[in-house]
């Protein structure tokens, strides 16, 4: 049997998704309890992308092939049990055996989160504090110049395949939080942070919207290589195709490095 599910994480504890020798990761933790309830041993767990150390997510989605038994309700409650309390997931759905939550995603859609007020333990421990007002008219404007089929090579690591398409790249104000939304097909190497981390120049002053327009077209590392905090980006939802389509085919292409 094949599973998918979509999985929420506070990833502030992990060292990413990604399982690492002798690091704790969320695909290792998951791994470990799905191991622990098979009688064959390891499960490998898919997923519609990495994400970097301390990033955390809402609508990560897996999928794993089943050994043993077991209904998806009973793995279900014994995953409840085994995994820790920082990692939940969702309820477990039949999928074709040839089912790649990488492959299928549609749409990916990150959410930075920015404090801009007084320090506040609390809230930081999933956004970044600013303490200077930010000038978000400038930041939408700046992010609107990022909407497209661009070459990101000066927001990326270094990918293969540089040329990403961004559906969406969204600031908005609710009193003294800021949320960014970068919605794309695929991404590069941590490129959702160092996109932020170019808007909050533009919002403090020291960067013009033009500025981020001139980064993107020279292809060199923008602004010395900033990359935000990892503590405000979530994987906030995954779009995924219900069938093969040219949209799958473009996900093979692009060469997903997304590690954000």
């Amino acid at each position: 049997m094949r599973y998918s599910a979509r999985v929420e994480y506070d990833g502030t504890d992990y060292e990413g998704f990604q399982t690492q020798v002798g690091r704790r990761t969320v695909q290792g933790e998951l791994e470990r309890a799905l191991g622990r309830i098979s009688a064959s041993g390891r499960v490998k767990v898919d997923a519609a992308g990495r994400t970097d150390a301390g990033v955390h997510a809402r609508g990560q989605v897996i999928a794993f092939t089943w050994p043993g038994r077991r209904d998806a309700t009973q793995i279900g409650r014994s995953l409840d049990a085994l995994l820790p309390p920082d990692i939940r997931v969702g309820p477990l759905r039949r999928v074709p055996a040839d089912f790649s939550p990488r492959y299928r995603a549609l749409r990916r859609e990150y959410r930075y989160s920015i404090w801009n007020g007084p320090a506040s333990p609390l809230r930081e421990r999933y956004a970044l504090g600013v303490r200077e007002p930010l000038d978000v008219a400038a930041m939408v404007a700046a992010a609107e110049a990022l909407v497209g089929r661009h070459d990101f090579s000066a927001f990326g690591g270094g990918g293969r395949q540089p040329i990403r398409t961004l559906h969406r790249v969204r600031v908005r104000r609710r009193g003294r939080q800021v949320t960014i939304e970068v919605v794309g097909h695929a991404f590069l190497r941590q490129m959702v942070r160092r996109l932020v981390a170019a808007l909050i120049r533009v919002g403090r002053g020291q960067s013009t919207p033009a500025d981020v327009v001139a980064a993107l077209r020279s292809r060199q590392p923008a602004f010395a290589g900033a990359v935000a905090p990892p503590q405000g980006l979530i994987l906030w939802r995954v779009t995924l195709a219900r069938t093969t389509s040219m949209e799958t085919d473009e996900s093979r292409r692009d060469d997903d490095d997304q590690d954000v």
